[in-house]
């Protein structure tokens, strides 16, 4: 096991109390993780301050105690480092403890408000199908070369991103890709991880419920590009207006991609139907499997990633050619009389919204009608819930507004909050349905032969979050259900 120094190697302490040759089995920043031989981490949170948790650490055996505010009493065999920063710490330390996983593996983040899931899926496939063992940290779910963990974050906690790394070294693992959330870089959760490359999506208003403001969210993302090396590459979307923001003062080399303008890697989409997209990237025609506009940057993005980390560019195109995206990511069911095409999509935003109901939009033809169901999570971003309603309701023949994850608040105040924003002509067009369940069946008895219903929202999630308690929801179980249901 290592010893206190050896994970320090890279931290610079302000003061440090007691043996640095003291074992540490293990690092925690959660004290009811600590056990014999821990080294506890007391991170200032969102929610509580690890500082407050130090005696119940010691009482449970840790060993170790890492903080910013050093206790007034301090016990006798107990080390304690005072450090800056604790929350950075972590990541560095946890970087040591797992013999620095990430020189072992090409890292590459993927960063925006959307897209994050599905660009980051479709590298590790690609590169997967191009004969490499490789890592997947994600919203959806987090993947040790074919051993596959569900997530519980978008970006874990340091610790648990470094033990991640570790593992998918031990695996022979020659990528990881991994979603970057603003949150996991504020909060210095990916710390000490050295990364090979990061992408830049696009960004919109979404999580100003935790940075307040637009500039902030934007600043926050602009950091993973500041902290990039200078043996790295920086890719951002150029027909972004924000894209070129983030390669402003990166050491990385910079890249951009387009349908747009001039770019390192330039696409034009030729075709873009039911049956996915036919473009040409990088000067070769090529048709994918996947939907929409909003896809054929997610594929550019990738393409791009595979470029700079130096495949050849037909193996790229030949491999993606015939890859789908993530669960929950524009995903299609048919219904099996009425051929009623049901989408699940993730959508959260507002501009996600409006993405996926512009491609619905563009590809429905004369005569189809589209019914969509939308609610908005509770806890989260109060001000984008009126816009979500007004988009749904502008962009749909019916809108049916519900419930989606409330946790601790009323869903019908976040009904109310909703409705709000609707003019009289899209108050007729709506119809609200607490009950999730309920409106996904409604929905489709409203659909008729050849219809779309567009349930958006919750995507790849299986569960429904109500008064703090989970329980199973799945919107794709219940739009199959109730598609069983009208074929009877």
């Amino acid at each position: 096991m290592p010893i206190l120094r050896d994970i320090l190697i890279n931290v610079t302490p302000l003061q440090v109390h007691g043996d640095m040759d003291t074992v540490v089995d293990s690092l925690c920043i959660d004290s009811r993780k600590a056990t014999t031989g821990s080294a506890f981490i007391a991170v200032k949170g969102t929610l509580s301050d690890g500082h407050s948790f130090i005696e119940k650490a010691i009482d449970q055996g840790a060993s170790v105690i890492v903080c910013e505010s050093l206790p007034t009493a301090q016990k006798d065999g107990i080390a304690y480092v005072q450090v800056k920063d604790s929350a950075a710490t972590a990541g560095q330390m946890a970087d040591a403890f797992y013999d620095f996983p990430s020189l072992g593996l090409k890292v590459v983040g993927i960063t925006g408000t959307n897209g994050k899931t599905t660009t980051a899926t479709l590298l590790y496939k690609l590169f997967e199908k191009l004969g490499y063992k490789c890592g997947l940290l994600s919203t959806v779910q987090n993947q040790i070369h074919s051993e596959v963990e569900i997530s519980t974050h978008t970006t874990p906690d340091a610790i648990s991103i470094h033990a991640l790394l570790k593992r998918m070294v031990d695996a022979g693992c020659a990528y990881a890709f991994m979603e970057v959330s603003s949150h996991a870089v504020h909060q210095q959760r990916i710390a000490g991880i050295r990364f090979a490359g990061g992408v830049f999506t696009n960004i919109t208003h979404d999580h100003l419920d935790y940075h307040k403001t637009f500039d902030e969210y934007i600043r926050v993302k602009k950091l993973f590009f500041d902290g990039l090396p200078t043996d790295a590459f920086a890719l951002t979307n150029a027909d972004d207006k924000r894209g070129l923001v983030m390669l402003q003062n990166t050491k990385a080399a910079k890249n951009t991609y387009s349908l747009k303008v001039p770019a390192t890697i330039k696409g034009k989409v030729l075709e873009n139907n039911l049956t996915g997209l036919v473009m040409v990237v990088d000067g070769q025609e090529a048709h994918f499997r996947m939907i929409g506009t909003f896809n054929a940057y997610n594929l550019l993005a990738v393409y791009g990633v595979a470029k700079l980390l130096g495949e050849e560019k037909m193996n790229i195109l030949e491999a993606l050619s015939g890859l789908h995206g993530a669960e929950g990511r524009f995903e299609t069911y048919m219904s099996p009389k009425d051929k009623i095409l049901g989408i699940i999509d993730y959508a959260h935003t507002p501009d996600a919204l409006i993405n996926v109901l512009a491609t619905v939009n563009q590809l429905r033809t004369q005569g189809q009608q589209l019914v969509t169901v939308i609610g908005c999570g509770g806890d989260r971003d109060k001000t984008k819930r009126p816009i979500m309603a007004q988009v749904a309701c502008e962009h749909s023949d019916k809108a049916i507004l519900t419930s989606d994850n409330p946790r601790s608040e009323d869903p019908e105040v976040i009904l109310n909050e909703m409705e709000a924003g609707l003019t009289g002509p899209q108050k007729r067009k709506s119809l609200r349905i607490t009950d999730r369940k309920e409106a996904i069946k409604v929905a489709c008895s409203f659909a008729q032969a050849g219809d779309i219903v567009l349930v958006a929202g919750k995507g790849h999630e299986k569960y429904q979050e109500i008064k703090g308690i989970k329980t199973h929801f799945d919107d794709k179980e219940i739009l199959t259900e109730a598609f069983e249901t009208l074929n009877k």
